[in-house]
């Protein structure tokens, strides 16, 4: 499969370059302990068609719902249980490659060594789906664990997510500049389900990052530093916030007037 992927040409080697590289940004962040957080890029576009028609190393697993869209596309995924500081080290040893069968109802991989893709997979297939039906041109989802935003799902209010969205926009204007939709929340679903597929695209209609209530992030992007910074950016303003209220008040943040004026100069009325 190296040879292979040798073969295709430098796109897909830098790919998984900018992947390992962000994998280890999300261990040094604390965002992916033991085999916490997973990553899908879609390939196709990067691809030539030796590598889009390699034969399959695994037969067709069956898919819980039917992805069209995104029939013969492949894909890179992390791979269940796998460290992401080891991603870091080597995406291709510790993930997949697998591309999805042209009647949309299975995938395969196509990889030399069979790595069996993360146990989220349904979500991730899910929204690259409901993305490429859209027309739209992200081609990464990213899933990770940030500690200070995780910890604020653990509080009903934050589950509110026009509150959650305007609380972490005032701590920075970076905030409102670089996450211009806001956050989307998804309250607690059980991991590696349809259902939370499902409820994270109906966020994604209106978001490009949402928090899994107690559980992490999911951003989708066109580059994988996009998506990282999207969440780091984000986490900042939650430290920023848990900052003031751990030194005993609570953080005033930007005005709305405020908000509004970095919305006028950066054109983000979306």
């Amino acid at each position: 499969m190296n040879e292979k992927l040798q073969a295709s040409g430098n796109n897909i080697q830098n790919e998984l370059h900018r992947i390992a590289e962000v994998a280890g940004f999300l261990w040094q962040r604390n965002w992916a302990e033991a085999n916490g957080g997973n990553i899908s890029v879609n390939l196709t576009h990067l691809a030539d068609y030796e590598l889009l028609n390699l034969p399959a190393s695994t037969t067709g697993c069956n898919l819980a719902e039917e992805v069209p869209a995104i029939a013969n596309n492949i894909f890179y995924v992390t791979g269940t249980g796998k460290r992401m500081r080891d991603v870091a080290k080597s995406p291709i040893e510790f993930g997949a490659i697998i591309r999805i069968t042209a009647d949309g109802k299975k995938f395969e991989i196509i990889s030399e060594k069979p790595v069996k893709p993360t146990s989220e997979l349904p979500s991730h297939l899910s929204i690259h789906n409901f993305l490429m039906a859209k027309g739209n041109s992200k081609s990464v989802v990213l899933h990770t664990h940030p500690t200070e935003l995780i910890a604020l799902t653990h509080s009903n209010t934050f589950l509110n997510a026009e509150h959650f969205t305007q609380t972490l926009w005032a701590m920075i204007p970076e905030a409102r500049v670089i996450i211009p939709k806001g956050l989307g929340v998804v309250p607690y679903l059980l991991p590696g389900t349809v259902e939370l597929a499902r409820a994270t695209i109906k966020q994604l209609e209106k978001h490009d990052v949402v928090m899994w209530e107690k559980h992490g992030t999911l951003a989708v992007g066109e580059d994988i530093a996009d998506c990282f910074d999207v969440i780091d950016t984000l986490t900042k303003s939650a430290r920023i916030y848990l900052f003031a209220r751990t030194a005993g008040f609570v953080p005033h943040g930007l005005t709305k007037a405020q908000l509004d004026e970095l919305a006028r100069a950066f054109n983000l009325n979306l």
